[in-house]
């Protein structure tokens, strides 16, 4: 079997774990006679050093002054970068060339914006950053952004969201490729989930929350959270913003990417999944009252709908350590 060859594009200021992430999961993939299933290469605009987010500069061979590609799968790396990059009229139209000879593209976190600048996600559903979701969506209506899924397949394009979710991605590609059980060995090898259980929702709504900064729906995102038990209706949010009901919920959506109805719910279950890290022995009943839900069950079906476990499975997972 030929290896498959994959190409990942960089810019200054890239993320090197959205590089390096995928570039491990790719070249652990072997045959059963130890022969390496993919090749994969970096690019970037211009060969040579490029700098990371963090101040370590990567040794690039080769730059998108040379022909355009042939490969099995494009990968867009993001980072602090990324803005810059969207700008780069020659690395966009790169991206749309050598995607167009490519089996497959994919984007990992930020990089979703670049996809998008280069024209491959319109009348897609796609994935970033759960940061830059609004403004994925804002800037490209075009696009059906989904806020919490750790990677989104539409057709030939695949995008992942922050950081490390490349390497899910990553895993799920090799998987699709090459069988479960040759990416089962990568995940065991890796010590990471062959599928993660749940999306990037449950990292957080507080964090979303000081995304939006202030203003009147920073505000109140920051009441939801305070006041976790309270009427939180979209008719009482709207009378604490004194919007109407209608031109709040636009508001909400417009500057968060989520309805309000969606910020509580997941604001509920953050609340709910520190409590059952934090305290083992309060019982399901006690965490769903504390944290605004109506009843136990009605945290049950939505936990297990954001994140993809129950409540007792998460405890159990993800409690503390300290815990005794």
């Amino acid at each position: 079997m030929t290896a498959r060859r994959i190409i990942i594009l960089v810019f200054p200021g890239f993320q090197n774990l959205d590089a390096m992430g995928p570039l491990e999961v790719f070249a652990a993939a072997r045959d059963p006679a130890g022969r390496a299933l993919y090749r994969t290469e970096l690019w970037a605009g211009t060969a040579g050093p490029v700098a990371t987010s963090s101040g370590l500069h990567v040794l690039v061979e080769h730059g998108c002054d040379q022909a355009v590609p042939d490969c099995d799968t494009l990968i867009v790396a993001g980072g602090q970068g990324t803005e810059a990059a969207c700008t780069d009229r020659r690395l966009t139209d790169w991206i749309a060339a050598t995607s167009a000879r490519a089996r497959r593209t994919a984007s990992v976190c930020t990089g979703a914006l670049l996809l998008a600048a280069a024209g491959l996600l319109a009348g897609r559903r796609a994935v970033t950053h759960w940061n830059w979701c609004g403004a994925l969506a804002a800037r490209h209506p075009d696009v059906a952004v989904e806020a919490d899924p750790i990677f989104v397949q539409d057709g030939p394009v695949w995008t992942s969201a922050g950081v490390t979710a490349g390497m899910d991605l990553s895993l799920a590609m090799v998987e699709a490729d090459c069988g479960r059980d040759t990416a089962l060995a990568i995940a065991r090898d890796f010590v990471m989930y062959m599928k993660r259980p749940g999306g990037q929702a449950q990292f957080s709504a507080t964090l979303a929350a000081q995304a939006t900064g202030p203003g009147r729906i920073g505000g109140v995102q920051s009441f939801i959270l305070g006041h976790l038990t309270a009427d939180l209706s979209v008719a009482a949010l709207s009378r604490r913003a004194g919007m109407s009901p209608r031109n709040f919920a636009r508001a909400f959506l417009r500057d968060t990417g989520s309805t309000p109805a969606e910020f509580v719910e997941l604001a509920r279950i953050d609340a709910a999944r520190r409590l059952l890290e934090d305290e083992p022995g309060r019982s399901i009943e006690a965490i769903a009252a504390n944290c605004g839900f109506s009843h136990a069950d009605v945290l049950r079906r939505a936990f297990q709908r954001r994140t993809g476990i129950s409540p007792g499975d998460y405890r159990d997972r993800f409690r503390s350590t300290a815990t005794p």
